[in-house]
C-alpha cells in the first residue's frame, strides 16, 4: 500500500550524526522503493535539497543525484485545490501550513500512511495515519 514519505526521513537518511535515525530512514525508503509504495511530494523534494545543502552541508550534486533517485518515486505536486484543502488542516487541525500540505498531499495521493519524524505519531488526519519510524 502507498505510503507517503516525509522530508525529515529523507534527511536522517542522509545524517551521518545520527547514526541509528540513518538506517532506519533508509532502511523504510529503500523497502518503500523496492514494494513501489514511496510517494513523496515536490514540496518534499525542495526541502531535502535545502536540508542536505545547507543543514547537512552535502555537495550539491550529491542532493541532486538523491532528488534524482526521488523523482523515481510516485511525486505528488500541489495543485491549487490541494493548497486550499491544506488550508483546511491548516486551520482546524492546528498544523503547521507546510505540515498541512505535506498531510494533504498524502490524503490526495490515496495513502493510509505517512511516514514522519516530526508529525505526531499514531495521529489519524483524514484517513492518513502518522507513524515515527524511529520509535
Amino acid at each position: 500500500m502507498a505510503a507517503f514519505i516525509d522530508t525529515n526521513i529523507l534527511v536522517y537518511a542522509d545524517d551521518a550524526a545520527f547514526p541509528q535515525k540513518q538506517t532506519a530512514a533508509a532502511e523504510l525508503i529503500a523497502r518503500l522503493y523496492r514494494d513501489g509504495d514511496a510517494v513523496i511530494s515536490s514540496q518534499v523534494m525542495q526541502e531535502y535539497y535545502q536540508a542536505a545543502i545547507s543543514k547537512l552541508k552535502l555537495p550539491a550534486d550529491f542532493a541532486v543525484s538523491r532528488l534524482r533517485f526521488f523523482a523515481s518515486f510516485q511525486v505528488v505536486t500541489p495543485t491549487p485545490q490541494l493548497v486550499i484543502e491544506a488550508t483546511d488542516l491548516h486551520r482546524l487541525r492546528s498544523l503547521s501550513f507546510w505540515d498541512a500540505l505535506i498531510v494533504q498531499a498524502a490524503v490526495t495521493s490515496g495513502c493510509n500512511t505517512l511516514y514522519s519524524g516530526d508529525l505526531n505519531a499514531n495521529e489519524v488526519i483524514n484517513g492518513v495515519k502518522i507513524v515515527n519510524p524511529f520509535r
